[in-house]
């Protein structure tokens, strides 16, 4: 399964670069392929409508998008999120992902299960 990692960067130490790479390996990991605009955009001074463009290329050819701590609190994220859903594409907190089968069918945690039951209540 291929995912793009979404989150904020505009604002954040080193633009959250840290943060995304560390959640890149763990997802790599665990068998998932990772899209991380902070591989697509390594250019610090690059400005924000430039890797926009470019991440949203590699983005509607994932098959989901896997979420970072404060993502909506980005506009980039936020709006990379909207354009997944509006698309199809599944969307996933990062964190809830826990592994992925041999099908390609993602495993979640149980906090993932928990949120999605206190969402129908």
């Amino acid at each position: 399964m291929k995912l793009y990692l979404a989150g904020p960067m505009s604002g954040y130490p080193e633009l959250n670069f840290p943060a995304f790479h560390a959640e890149t390996a763990r997802l790599r990991a665990l068998g998932f392929q990772i899209v991380n605009p902070a591989e697509i955009n390594a250019d610090p001074s690059a400005g924000w409508l430039e890797c926009m463009r470019a991440d949203i290329k590699q983005l509607v050819d994932c098959d989901g998008v896997a979420l970072l701590p404060r993502w909506n609190e980005s506009r980039g994220a936020s709006i990379e999120q909207g354009l997944a859903r509006d698309l199809g594409l599944r969307v996933f907190l990062a964190s809830h992902l826990i592994g992925l089968l041999d099908n390609g069918i993602p495993v979640l945690s149980s906090a993932a299960v928990v949120e999605m039951v206190q969402e129908a209540a």
